[in-house]
């Protein structure tokens, strides 16, 4: 889990200019507003939407399409040690701020829809515990016409932020909408170059218009740019720093199709499905599964291996084969009812350890460098491309110097999911590790990949 703290220096806007995110793929905007009647701003806090989505929100006004924006709290909480102003105060002070920032956002709107805003007044830091609440009210403004979601981005460390973009997705998934997300701290506390979820998202360019009114609307936002007052507690919230961000003539958004999943929505996917069928892909008796786990296994280049993780177990039949390879296996899989099977499949291994698991996410605890075989077979396509991006760095870290990355996934499409078989093993190359072992043939594509560094011993 990432914390941070918004006090700490952060990695600067120039950092991410290096490292190329001003040439990061445009944003498909033809494609995203086509059949829009509204662009609905989902912002966790006042300010959230102007800090991410300001140049999104005049471009849908220039298209003629109504934009709302809703916010879900009041940002009462974002002072907390304040002794000169109390949570109502900051709550109107933010209230405030925001209905001046729309207004600047949609002063060049002529006689076109305008910008609404709208207020749910959860509490500040809590929508954790309102999502019931939140899932509801988004749902309900998301179903009155046709629209566009944009959210605060599901990883971008801040709680409130988290749980609204994984609301939003969900919904969207649910309705067949377009979902943009915009991370806030994320370019503060995360690394252009170790991190690389990144380089799977879309720019948009903002032109000297849409730029001077972003940057005219971000100034209403004082309570955030500027200390309250002299006293301990009143600090500003965002530094020149971290403004910085915002300042540029681009904004970068993690766009999801309409109609496609991501990890999101694997959980229940793949729950119905082993409820529907306890074993859908025919593991137990398909003569190409033996024979493709016959290959899997006889390819890898040691015989025996201290600590296995497998990314996806399913029912646990690969997982008892590799078992019998390893000393520890850590085996994963986001399906209550499938781990159910498995732990019957592996029942008689005491060193097999099963966690229900939705990944990136909930990644389990592993050491770094302390495992010597990651085995990703059959999932890598029910993520998105930065998702996956994630998956692989996580992936990196627990591995020892040395050790070996197994891909093995389907060649055909893959309908409703973002990534196909050979989109997943490019992706992996990109950390251009050794390649131990290539196995192809018309259904299946099988690598080992090594990790860069010496074995021990």
């Amino acid at each position: 889990m990432v914390t941070f703290s918004h006090l700490q220096q952060g990695t600067s806007a120039q950092a991410w200019r290096d490292c190329g995110i001003e040439d990061l793929e445009v944003l498909p905007l033809d494609q995203v507003f086509e059949s829009a009647q509204r662009l609905l701003v989902l912002a966790a806090h006042p300010d959230d939407e102007t800090l991410g989505a300001s140049g999104l929100m005049q471009e849908a006004l220039r298209r003629n399409i109504t934009v709302e924006v809703l916010l879900c709290t009041d940002g009462e909480a974002s002072h907390p040690g304040s002794s000169t102003h109390s949570a109502q105060q900051l709550a109107r002070l933010r209230a405030g701020e925001v209905s001046q920032a729309m207004m600047q956002l949609g002063r060049d709107s002529g006689t076109g829809p305008g910008i609404t805003v709208r207020r749910l007044g959860l509490p500040d830091g809590q929508l954790a515990a309102h999502r019931a609440e939140l899932h509801e009210a988004l749902l309900d403004r998301a179903q009155e016409a046709p629209c566009v979601l944009a959210s605060t981005y599901r990883a971008d460390a801040h709680t409130d932020h988290d749980v609204l973009g994984l609301v939003a997705a969900g919904i969207a998934q649910q309705l067949s909408l377009f979902h943009l997300e915009f991370p806030i701290w994320y370019w503060h506390w995360a690394s252009p170059l170790e991190d690389g979820r990144w380089w799977h998202w879309n720019r948009l360019e903002l032109d000297s218009a849409a730029l001077d009114a972003k940057r005219k609307a971000l100034s209403a936002h004082q309570s955030q740019t500027q200390p309250l007052s002299d006293q301990p507690g009143d600090e500003a919230m965002l530094s020149a720093e971290v403004m910085e961000h915002f300042l540029q003539s681009q904004e970068i958004f993690r766009l999801t199709r309409s109609g496609e999943k991501d990890t999101a929505m694997t959980s229940s996917v793949f729950e119905d499905l082993y409820l529907d069928q306890p074993d859908p892909w025919n593991y137990r008796d398909s003569g190409y599964e033996e024979r493709k786990r016959g290959i899997l296994l006889s390819s890898l280049p040691r015989t025996h291996y201290g600590t296995v993780l497998e990314l996806g177990c399913s029912i646990g039949i690969q997982t008892s084969a590799l078992a019998e390879r390893c000393t520890s296996l850590v085996a994963i899989d986001s399906s209550r009812t499938a781990l159910e099977q498995a732990q019957r499949e592996t029942a008689r291994f005491e060193h097999v350890r099963l966690e229900q698991r939705l990944l990136p996410e909930q990644w389990p605890e592993l050491a770094h460098g302390t495992v010597d075989l990651v085995v990703i077979s059959e999932i890598g396509y029910f993520l998105a491309a930065d998702e996956l991006e994630e998956l692989l760095g996580l992936c990196e870290s627990v591995l020892a110097p040395g050790g070996e990355l197994l891909l093995c996934h389907w060649l055909h499409p893959i309908e409703g999911w973002p990534l196909d078989g050979q989109a997943v093993h490019r992706i992996a190359h990109r950390r251009r590790w050794d390649r131990l072992v290539m196995h192809e043939e018309r259904d299946f594509l099988l690598e080992i990949l090594r990790k860069p560094g010496q074995l021990d011993g």
